[in-house]
């Protein structure tokens, strides 16, 4: 691949050098601005910044006066279709403003980086700068300790805190350091090594950018991280006038985070910018809405949120009835039992193996060893055998025979297991034999057997029965169904906790709860829970509390909430690797950025072992020798239990240590900043401390450095790239070595079958060891695998969450028109006319008049136009704009008739003097439903009636489409499960996803128009009686809503999960429906789901105290089970 590399070099060039030749013109104008502002006093320096926004302001002037001009003129324009076209002109318009923008900037760079490291250069050469204090001087002299006024002049510090730690400003940008923020600037990546100070890099963009007043966000991967770099860096722009803040420092939808969102810059976490924007859009008042359009974002350590974390969902739920029914507890013993039986039978098979194959016997040594291997590949005994000189070999050729010719003689040797793992996929199947036993203990022989639905339908209608008595079997049939369905997927579930997931590896229990530890991090990732019920398979199995089921209220990859950015860049140490990804996915293109000073660290060959216990070994004579030499030590570790490991071999040796794991994450700062002290050794994951740095001092430098001991190759390059780059940082001494053996992951999943033979042709005795460049080469092919794999997984789920993306888009603008009720009127008359159209399509191929009549009555209250006659000799297109503008008139008509019969009632409530209102809810009811609008009293008179109606039609779209929204959430993740049954007919699942997906949309939209319209047609004020209408005391209980990050599965654990099930279904192309049932009588003890139609929120209670506050108009029956 090197030699390849090289050859493309030759003709084609190297890139780096090409993105860096395009550079440093930039550079030397950045530089001689500096050289020139030398001279500048500090007013004249600050007042650049002026200029700046005042050149911007010149340049937008022009498109600015037009999109004002327009909003005016739509205020007084009646027609809904030139009020349409105005506001599609603003949106151009908008959309050119943003072409202005990026052409003012590029102009305005190079003076404005320079005016940035001209500033941190008077920081570091002044311990304080005098300037005329201006108004946003005198209120940071009240909350900033390093401004301090003095008569017209504020006198600004070099000196402040850093989120609780002192700091003297001593840095000056260098040139690498301009390039790094050109490239960000650009909507670039920016790669650049450990210590090159990042955290200053993105000053310069950042300065730039906020210049337009349209907000600049800068996300990290923690709140210490943003809370830090805030205080940090922000006196460099609040020196100009900039405002500074961070969002973690505050609640969510607190007017402090309001205020957050609106300063010129702000820090926070991903995690937080995602949920503020779900939370937006689930506000029922424009008050309550914190975040902005998403102009311009920097992400810090962008591969760990946009590769690692890109498929997360963020996720806002609630809670729903029978949400802690489930069958684990029933099932665990049965699993738990089953694992036990499979694990001693396989014990007994794997000693029968070794005996064959040490008598020569290989072909049925090699059938029972793939069996054990099928069984449980993870079991220790087996992994050590596998070691052995010749073993893996045999597996794997035995492995190849039986996979030949799709599989067809696997199910010999799965013959005698319980059930298979394939490890590379996590994913656990139930063999007959496991059925058959899990079975045995039930009366009920198909207790773990789905029904062919095709097959029993056929016979319960071949009966012949009375249709009700049809209906009530193919009910029992479909809920028998449905029962076992989630049966089995429970089981699953548990089968997956029991046999791939280890307890202090993939997860730690703490607090009596079952916590993900980030496999990159080691840190433990509060509040995130693995999809599917199988962190409740988990919880099961350590016996902790098994948390109760959510539903989703909203959801967002972290994918798809940065990729709503105009312009987005990341900075990284650790990005070259997964360029492609960062390309094809975001369209970001990741440029190396030269380090200030060369790398003086010295990176060795890995080191093989056959064994673990032999590299173990081996990596603590290193570690002890290193130690007593005066050279600090950082030894990375991928999981909890080979830290704690490591750690008693150290303490045997009486070895000094810290230990920084997923269970001690909260002591990481302290940790960190101990590292670099002579002798010290550090026990860390891969990833730990980053976005901090481990400084060394003279002396340590002298004894050679931060010494890094890898003890195991992770799946990914760029994790062992940024454990290396903890050490070397500014040209610092340093060395890095990986140790390996043939029983680690990669090494047995991806990429032994090579080392393996050329250990054993050496003839390698137990403890001896290989380290040559071609072995370190061939780990690095393993490693590629895996992010290949990785990669096809991510854009495989990122085509589903597109579909999901899109679809959430037009229902949040929707959401958003009916919020500000700006365009709400036109959404209403496409809405209108959406619904003419479908009744004219469906009843004018049959030509079936009487049903047109009956539609036209039924939606918009007014008979048609059209006798039959006229029905059947017009055309579609005819009959459909006559019945719309008759429609829409009558609804102009409507609407100003309910203004003025409601007029009176607020004239009554306005000018009573006992009443001190200032809102009002008002309730209207279309004969069925009644909805409690809330509208200011003030307004509603000042505009005879008209606002009020306008809160009307806002109050009902919310509700409809945050109601149906929910509703096709649940749908959309049962249809994600669903279509991975389509693997069995041969058939690709995303395709039936996207098709039914459009289908479930399509339909969803339909509803909305046709419940929003109903309603706003029929919806009148009930009484004219000033009685019903009462003060809005904004008693607003919140609703428990819980927010999380999920772990999904890959594509293929998805469609593995259906397999078992898919095997009892018929292969015949059956058309898969949704079953929509009628909702069944609700008795008066029954418990229901009731909502309060003016807050939103949600309880469960008998349907006898329900039945009254339904009736009062307050409260909505949401859901029958």
């Amino acid at each position: 691949m090197s030699l390849l590399n090289s050859v493309l070099k030759v003709f084609v060039g190297d890139k780096t050098k090409k993105d860096l030749a395009k550079i440093l013109p930039i550079v030397e104008q950045i530089n001689s601005h500096y050289k020139s502002f030398k001279d500048l006093s500090n007013d004249e320096l600050r007042k650049k910044t002026l200029s700046f926004k005042n050149k911007l302001q010149s340049d937008l002037k022009q498109v600015n006066d037009q999109i004002q001009q327009i909003e005016s003129g739509i205020k007084n324009i009646e027609d809904i279709d030139q009020k349409e076209n105005l506001y599609q002109q603003i949106d151009d318009l908008t959309t050119e403003s943003e072409k202005i923008i990026t052409q003012s900037l590029e102009e305005l760079l190079p003076e404005a980086f320079a005016v940035v490291k001209e500033t941190a250069r008077r920081f570091v050469e002044n311990t304080s700068l005098s300037v005329m204090a201006n108004e946003f001087d005198r209120q940071l002299s009240q909350d900033k300790s390093y401004v301090n006024l003095k008569g017209d002049h504020a006198i600004w510090s070099n000196a402040w805190d850093a989120a609780g730690k002192p700091i003297v400003w001593d840095m000056i940008h260098y040139d690498v350091q301009l390039i790094g923020g050109i490239v960000l600037h650009q909507g670039k990546i920016a790669e650049m090594q450990t210590g090159e100070g990042k955290t200053l890099v993105a000053t310069l963009p950042v300065y730039l950018n906020a210049l337009t007043g349209k907000g600049v966000h800068l996300v990290t991967v923690n709140d210490y991280l943003a809370k830090r770099d805030s205080a940090w860096m922000g006196p460099l722009f609040e020196f100009h006038g900039m405002s500074v803040d961070c969002i973690d420092y505050h609640k969510p939808n607190s007017p402090e985070r309001r205020k957050a969102y609106l300063a010129d810059i702000t820090y926070g976490t991903n995690n937080e910018f995602g949920f503020d924007y779900l939370r937006d859009n689930m506000a029922h008042s424009t008050d309550d809405l914190v975040q902005p359009k998403h102009h311009y974002a920097i992400v810090d350590e962008v591969d760990s949120v946009l590769i690692d974390d890109a498929r997360t969902p963020l996720i806002i739920s609630g809670p729903i009835p029978e949400g802690d029914r489930h069958e684990f507890d029933l099932l665990k013993p049965k699993v738990s039992a089953l694992v036990t039986q499979q694990r001693s039978l396989l014990n007994g098979v794997l000693a029968e193996a070794k005996k064959k194959i040490n008598e020569g016997d290989t072909k049925e040594g090699g059938f029972l060893l793939l069996r054990v291997f099928r069984g449980l590949p993870k079991n220790k005994s087996l992994i050590k055998f596998l070691s052995q000189e010749g073993v893996k070999q045999l597996l794997q050729k035995t492995e190849n025979f039986y996979m030949q010719d799709n599989n067809r003689e696997m199910p010999k040797v799965d013959a005698e297991l319980y059930f298979t793992i394939d490890e590379k996929t996590n994913q656990v199947e139930l063999t007959d034999k496991g059925i058959e036993t899990l079975s045995t203990e039930n009366e009920d022989k198909d207790f773990f057997v789905l029904p062919d639905i095709g097959v029993e339908i056929a016979k319960i209608e071949n009966q012949k029965l009375e249709p009700k008595e049809e209906a009530a079997l193919k009910e029992k049939l479909f809920q028998d169904f449905s029962v076992k369905g989630e049966r089995i997927h429970s089981m699953n579930q548990l089968f997956k906790a029991y046999t791939l997931f280890e307890k202090d590896v993939e997860y730690v229990v703490m607090d009596n709860k079952v916590m993900i530890v980030d496999e990159q991090t080691g840190r433990i990732m509060d509040g995130r829970r693995y999809s599917d019920g199988l962190h409740q398979a988990i919880e099961a199995k350590e016996n902790v509390k098994i948390e109760a089921a959510t539903q989703t209220f909203a959801t967002i990859t972290l994918q798809n909430y940065f990729r709503m950015y105009e312009k987005l860049s990341g900075m990284t140490g650790t990005a070259i690797t997964e360029a492609g990804e960062f390309w094809e996915i975001y369209k970001l293109d990741v440029i190396e950025i030269p380090t200030n000073r060369p790398i003086a660290r010295k990176d060795r060959d890995d080191l093989i072992y056959k064994t673990k216990r032999e590299k173990y070994n081996a990596v603590i004579e290193e570690v002890t020798a290193l130690s007593e030499a005066g050279r600090p030590v950082l030894i990375g570790t991928t999981s909890v239990e080979i830290s704690e490991l490591l750690s008693k071999m150290l303490n045997i040796r009486k070895v000094y240590h810290n230990v920084l794991n997923a269970k001690l994450h909260k002591k990481e700062a302290d940790i960190v900043a101990e590292a670099g002290k002579p002798g010290i050794v550090t026990i860390a994951t891969n990833m730990a401390g980053r976005g901090t740095d481990i400084k060394l001092s003279d002396d340590v430098k002298e004894a050679g450095g931060l010494a890094i001991i890898g003890t195991e190759r992770h799946d990914s390059r760029r994790v062992d790239r940024q454990l290396r780059g903890r050490s070397g940082r500014q040209g610092d001494p340093g060395s890095s070595q990986f140790y390996v053996s043939l029983e680690d992951n990669l090494m047995r999943l991806f990429g032994s079958d090579r080392v393996a033979k050329v250990m054993d042709r050496m003839g390698l005795e137990e403890g001896e060891v290989i380290q040559h460049s071609m072995m370190t080469k061939t780990i690095e092919r393993a490693q590629k695998k895996v992010e290949e794999n990785n990669f096809g997984i991510r854009k495989r789920l990122l085509e589903y969450d597109d579909v999901m993306n899109a679809q959430r888009e037009i229902i949040y603008k929707r959401r958003k028109h009916a919020l500000e009720g700006d365009r709400l009127k036109v959404d209403i008359a496409n809405m209108i006319y959406d619904i003419t159209e479908i009744i004219v399509d469906t009843n004018k191929e049959n030509n079936n008049h009487k049903n047109f009549e009956f539609d036209v009555i039924r939606f918009f209250s007014i008979g048609s136009e059209f006798n039959e006659e006229n029905f059947e000799t017009n055309d579609r297109d005819k009959i459909i704009f006559k019945t719309y503008k008759s429609a829409y008139n009558h609804y102009k008509t409507k609407v100003e008739l309910n203004a003025q019969k409601v007029f009176p009632v607020i004239k009554n409530v306005f000018e009573n003097p006992t009443n001190n209102f200032e809102r009002i809810v008002v309730p209207f009811t279309d004969g069925k439903k009644t909805l409690n609008v809330v509208s200011n009293l003030k307004q509603a008179y000042e505009s005879k009636g008209e606002t009020l109606i306008n809160d009307f039609e806002k109050n009902i779209s919310l509700a409809i489409i945050d109601e149906s929204w929910k509703n096709h959430l649940r749908k959309m993740d049962e249809l994600k499960q669903s279509v991975q049954l389509a693997v069995h007919e041969q058939k690709d699942p995303l395709v039936i996803y996207k098709f039914e997906a459009y289908e479930l949309f399509k339909s969803m939209l339909n509803e909305i128009n046709s419940e929003i319209i109903s309603f706003l047609f029929k919806g009148e004020l009930p009484s004219q009686n000033p009685a019903n209408i009462r003060e809005d005391r904004k008693i607003r209980r919140q609703q428990k809503l819980n927010l999380s990050k999920q772990e999904v599965l890959n594509s293929d654990e998805l469609a593995s999960r259906n397999r078992l099930a898919g095997q009892n279904i018929s292969q015949t192309n059956n058309v898969v429906e949704t079953i929509v049932r009628e909702a069944k009588k609700i008795g008066r003890n029954e418990k229901v789901t009731i909502r309060n139609i003016s807050s939103g929120e949600e309880k469960i209670v008998k349907y006898k105290i329900a039945e009254n506050q339904i009736k009062n108009g307050d409260w909505v029956l949401i859901n029958n089970n």
